[in-house]
């Protein structure tokens, strides 16, 4: 058998993802070096995609033309092989709950230190943000085409919005998607679980951005209360860590010193 049949022969039955260590186990007497150049030749003709060192998905039909295999299609499969938990955040599971304004073009997984070994110029649809760990307790999960795939839900996206939005590109996008996101959003589910996961920075942040620039009152209180429901005491901090503008205005309710200006786009 060739390792075109065996990997032909692996799909029929469902499996769609391999590793180079799955084939070295399944031809023990071929040299490493013909295995990778025959992966590298299967790459080329687009019949299997290397999306992580020592890992490739098999390509489906309806992926050959664009020869990119969508994240969703192996990225359960990928993070069971890297023995890692995780979730998809920020702008692509945003996307779940219908906020598709501004569609992401990188899919960002969310997954737990030491930092993988990632290459941009191996996969430059997957981005990484690394925590200390996941809340497994604050994930959905939804069904892909070939498994289900583990998703921020809808409070825990919105303040993953905020807490990274350096890397969707600054807080404004992150408004613009919260106004459409808070449609799903209820902050009266919030419990502790999100206390060990989330900085109470990110609570006002968010809370501010509701309230006065969203005008999402009934939802900006719910966090409101829900802090101080919990003996939370605020205190002050830069509406945006990044920005080294001057401080012009100070919110009182959420201890904000405004040092940036959020514009939404239009709806």
């Amino acid at each position: 058998m060739t390792i075109s049949q065996w990997i032909k022969d692996r799909e029929l039955i469902g499996y769609t993802t391999f590793s180079v260590d799955d084939v070295v186990s399944a031809f023990p007497l071929l040299d490493y070096g013909q295995i990778k150049n025959t992966l590298y030749r299967l790459t080329q003709s687009k019949d299997i995609s290397g999306v992580y060192k020592g890992f490739y998905v098999v390509i489906p039909p309806h992926y050959k033309k664009k020869g990119v295999v969508h994240p969703s299609y192996y990225i359960n499969q990928l993070m069971r092989h890297l023995q890692k938990p995780y979730y998809v955040g920020l702008l692509n599971a945003a996307e779940i709950f219908g906020a598709a304004h501004q569609r992401a073009q990188t899919y960002t997984i969310v997954t737990t230190r030491p930092m993988t070994n990632t290459s941009v110029s191996k996969n430059p649809i997957l981005r990484w943000i690394y925590v200390s760990r996941i809340p497994n307790d604050l994930l959905i999960s939804k069904n892909s085409e070939t498994s289900s795939v583990k998703y921020s839900n809808a409070e825990l996206t919105a303040l993953d919005l905020v807490q990274y939005a350096s890397h969707i590109g600054g807080l404004s996008r992150s408004a613009t998607v919260l106004a459409e996101l808070c449609e799903n959003t209820d902050f009266t589910r919030l419990n502790d679980a999100f206390l060990y996961y989330v900085k109470i920075s990110t609570f006002q942040r968010l809370g501010y951005i509701l309230d006065e620039i969203l005008e999402q009152h009934e939802q900006a209180e719910e966090i409101h209360q829900f802090l101080s429901g919990r003996g939370k005491r605020l205190h002050y901090v830069k509406l945006s860590s990044k920005s080294t503008l001057p401080v012009r205005e100070l919110s009182k309710k959420w201890k904000i010193e405004m040092n940036t200006q959020i514009e939404i786009d239009d709806l």
